[in-house]
């Protein structure tokens, strides 16, 4: 298990990679700002899209990292 530090590292790389720097902290001030319940808004989030839909999205994003 890794600790609080260590997700709380991986999880700005992560943000970092994917948005920049810039776009990373704008993200992270608008979390901050507003009151975020994270387990409604997955719920809420997915109401469209069926597991097998989601599935395939997921594949194919993983598919497109690996072959860059």
């Amino acid at each position: 298990m890794i600790t609080d530090t260590e997700i709380k590292q991986k999880g700005i790389k992560a943000l970092i990679a994917e948005l920049g720097n810039v776009q990373a902290e704008r993200f992270i001030s608008l979390i901050i700002r507003e009151p975020f319940d994270y387990t409604k808004w997955q719920r809420d989030i997915w109401l469209d899209e069926s597991i097998e839909s989601l599935s395939k999205k997921a594949m194919d994003a993983s598919q497109e990292k690996s072959g860059e």
